[in-house]
C-alpha cells in the first residue's frame, strides 16, 4: 500500500450543509428557519428560561430558606478512620490525610470527629476537631493541633 493509495473510511468524511445556497441544494432560499418569525430573523433567539412573556418558571417556584455562601464546610474524618490508616506515632496532617485516600476533595479544611475508638499515639493536625475527637487523641497519648 502507498500513500497515494489512502482513502478515509466510508462516512468519516462528510461535506458541511451549505445553507441559503438555492433551492437545488434542499437548504435554499430560507435556509431551513420556515417563514418569518423571531427564529427566522438574524440574531433572533430566545434567551433561556423564557416564555413569551410570561412569568418564567424559575421565578414561579417559591424561594424557601436561607443559603449562607460564608459558611465554611469542612471535609471529615472519624477517629476510627485514623485508627484503620495510621501507624503508632505518625504525624496526621492534611497532605497525609488525603494521600491516604480518607478525603478527596479537602473544602476549607478537614474536621476531626470523635466517631469510633482510638488506641494509638498520633499527632493530628487539622482545622477542626469535635470535642469528643480531641478527648479521645489525648486519651491516646497523642496531640490535637488546630491549624
Amino acid at each position: 500500500m502507498k500513500l497515494h493509495e489512502l482513502s478515509p473510511v466510508p462516512g468519516s468524511n462528510v461535506a458541511p450543509k451549505r445553507k441559503g445556497r438555492g433551492h437545488g441544494s434542499g437548504n435554499g432560499k430560507t435556509a431551513g428557519k420556515g417563514h418569518k418569525g423571531q427564529k427566522a430573523r438574524s440574531g433572533g433567539s430566545i434567551r433561556p428560561g423564557f416564555e413569551g412573556g410570561q412569568m418564567p418558571l424559575q421565578r414561579r417556584l417559591p424561594k424557601r430558606g436561607f443559603v449562607n455562601i460564608f459558611a465554611t464546610t469542612y471535609a471529615t474524618v472519624n477517629v476510627s478512620d485514623l485508627e484503620k490508616k495510621f501507624e503508632d506515632g505518625a504525624v496526621v496532617d492534611t497532605e497525609a490525610i488525603v494521600a491516604s485516600g480518607l478525603v478527596k476533595k479537602v473544602c476549607d479544611g478537614i474536621k476531626i470527629l470523635g466517631n469510633g475508638e482510638l488506641n494509638k499515639n498520633l499527632t493530628v493536625k487539622a482545622a477542626a476537631f469535635s470535642g469528643s475527637a480531641k478527648e479521645k487523641i489525648e486519651k491516646a497519648g497523642g496531640k490535637a493541633e488546630v491549624i
